[in-house]
């Protein structure tokens, strides 16, 4: 048996309180025997979505791309200058424009986006062939600068980095020069087109899983939050929907919903939702009986970081109907849509 003290909540008794006489009333001070079996949580459903397929990199080349700078040579070119004569067999550096062309001396502008080095030369040479006979063409990327990685957060030297190769996910975290120690791998995520990835950073580096060790396109995001970051999120029918810190780490379900400050008019329901995230493809989705909380008869849930707690206004279904309400709130209060939560959606119950 565990003694409940309710004096230590009448912070968040005073919240339930007003809106929901419906919940037994207890005086300052008292103490409950709680039986150490009783729950708060009605339900919970294990999510897990499988990471995408391992693109193998084998025959993959570089692809040149608006940024870029490509030295061009051509040894036969001859050039006049100041009434004498010379070979001149670097035409120059040259950047791709984001048009996607290099412009050049004599042939002016060529396409170049989206081939490799081997079809550039190749190209050039057909090109260079109407001024001159047989060309040969030498090209050279001095500077690769048209596929971005960002990489945010704990990492040592975090910040815009540019691939030079095809590159897998655990080549670009090495790019950070390794992690801070108060990183939080579990929270770790790489986001593609405003879209977190279904990828499970921690699996990857401590249970060494290559499922998750993905190829990253240009443009994508590595992002490893602190650990001194740890945020819940609480939505629905209260007060100021949003983010709530979790102070040195620790924070229970009736503080939560303390600090975000209920609708006494229009909360209707005591079962609450909360969505947990365990890693980008892993989540549990609960139901909790916040009566049995209040009435003294369970202990309060605690919070993890990451938390997403819905306050329903009304009677609820099924999880789709609570998912469909609570993405938009989610998306532009700017909390993370985890694919697990995502995948859930698309879900029939």
């Amino acid at each position: 048996m565990k003694r409940f003290m309710l004096s230590m909540l009448m912070a968040g008794v005073v919240v339930f309180a007003v809106g929901c006489t419906r919940f037994t009333q207890y005086d300052p001070g008292t103490v409950r025997d709680i039986d150490g079996s009783a729950s708060a949580l009605l339900e919970v459903k294990d999510v897990k979505v499988p990471p995408p397929p391992v693109e193998s990199a084998d025959g993959l080349e570089y692809l040149v791309g608006p940024g870029d700078v490509l030295s061009v040579t051509v040894p036969d070119l001859i050039e006049r200058r100041t009434g004498a004569e010379r070979t001149n067999d670097t035409l120059g550096n040259f950047r791709v424009y984001s048009s996607g062309k290099i412009i050049l001396p004599l042939v002016g502008a060529v396409e170049v986006a989206g081939l490799t080095i081997e079809q550039v030369q190749a190209k050039l040479v057909n090109v260079f062939s109407a001024y001159i006979r047989q060309p040969v063409v030498s090209v050279e990327i001095q500077e690769f600068k048209s596929q971005p990685l960002y990489l945010l957060g704990k990492f040592n030297k975090p910040g815009l980095y540019y691939l030079d190769r095809p590159t897998y996910l655990l080549h670009g975290l090495a790019l950070g020069s390794g992690l801070q120690d108060r990183s939080n791998l579990s929270g770790a995520r790489v986001v593609r087109n405003e879209k977190v990835l279904p990828v499970d950073i921690y699996a990857l580096l401590y249970s060494n899983d290559m499922q998750q060790n993905i190829l990253l396109k240009p443009g994508d995001t590595i992002y490893v939050p602190s650990n001194d970051e740890q945020l819940v999120y609480v939505f629905g029918a209260v007060e100021k929907p949003g983010p709530v810190p979790m102070d040195n780490g620790r924070l229970n379900i009736l503080q939560a919903l303390t600090v975000a400050g209920l609708h006494k008019n229009n909360f209707d329901h005591e079962h609450l939702r909360l969505i947990r995230t365990i890693s980008p493809t892993h989540g549990q989705f609960m139901v909790v009986d916040i009566a049995n909380i209040m009435d003294g008869k369970a202990m309060p849930l605690e919070m993890r970081d990451g938390d997403i707690l819905y306050v329903p206004k009304t009677r609820l279904g099924n999880w789709n109907e609570a998912i469909a309400e609570l993405l938009p709130t989610i998306q532009v209060l700017g909390a993370a849509a985890q694919p697990f939560l995502l995948y859930e959606a698309t879900q029939d119950d």
